[in-house]
């Protein structure tokens, strides 16, 4: 679970409400019509603008920014390079014992080809291509959450001109002069948080567990092709520490 993000909305969420209360009554914050302005308008557009899968899909994918959690490059190469001493000990097939601890389905996958006797180029179009899908799935969340964050200011500033319609069209009421105006800023208001509070951080979130996915599986990769070609444990750890930063690297040796 990251607690970052989960820290980030309650923190902001209670700065929020704490100004709101402290700042005078807060009953004034409470617009059914804003809402539905807002919430009903942005949700609306989404569905238009995207297939009724697609937004679906959201929610999954959306759920990698709070309860994903990737394993650590150390794990994950030490693993490896200990698979790579049992490939070059006993055989490709003393692995089967091995893929059940690998812990992630993308390497399991990986380990079960290298098992199989698959040829090296095979393993990597085949895994290659399960990382191409996994990069358009979250593109398009993240796609899908920009959205978001674009049209919920949108139709807060279409609920401000409905109530500055309202307020004008009711000049000669002056009791209905403040409720035109409630919801011509509380709309503005709504699209304002739901855009900077939610949305656009989650979407970056999302763009940046993407791209650290897509790191650590093609990380994988590398080590795959490296105990599919028979390779030593130090060659496929230097194999997988080339996509690390110098400072980053680590030596490991084989535990088995």
């Amino acid at each position: 679970m990251d607690l970052g993000t989960i820290i980030g909305i309650a923190a902001g969420s209670a700065c929020v409400i704490i100004s709101i209360i402290t700042g005078g009554d807060a009953k004034v914050f409470i617009n059914v019509p804003s809402m539905l302005i807002v919430f009903g308008g942005m949700l609306s557009a989404t569905l238009m603008h995207f297939s009724l899968g697609q937004f679906k899909s959201i929610f999954t994918v959306t759920k990698k920014t709070i309860f994903c959690k990737l394993p650590q490059h150390k794990e994950v190469i030490q693993k490896m390079v200990n698979y790579s001493a049992i490939n070059r000990r006993d055989g490709s097939l003393a692995l089967e014992k091995q893929i059940n601890e690998a812990g992630d389905k993308f390497f399991i996958k990986g380990l079960r080809m290298v098992v199989d006797g698959q040829a090296e180029d095979v393993i990597e179009k085949q895994l290659g291509r399960e990382i191409d899908n996994l990069v358009e799935r979250h593109s398009i969340g993240k796609k899908i959450l920009e959205f978001m964050a674009a049209s919920a200011p949108a139709f807060g500033m279409i609920g401000t001109l409905i109530g500055l319609v309202q307020m004008l069209g009711s000049l000669e009421d002056p009791s209905q002069i403040g409720v035109g105006m409630a919801t011509a800023l509380i709309t503005t208001f709504y699209g304002a948080i739901l855009a900077n509070l939610l949305f656009i951080p989650l979407a970056g979130k999302l763009g940046m567990r993407s791209k650290d996915e897509t790191l650590m599986r093609e990380m994988i990769v590398e080590g795959i092709l490296g105990i599919a070609a028979g390779e030593a444990p130090t060659a496929v750890k230097d194999r997988m520490q080339t996509f690390l930063a110098t400072n980053n690297r680590f030596n490991v040796r084989p535990k088995i």
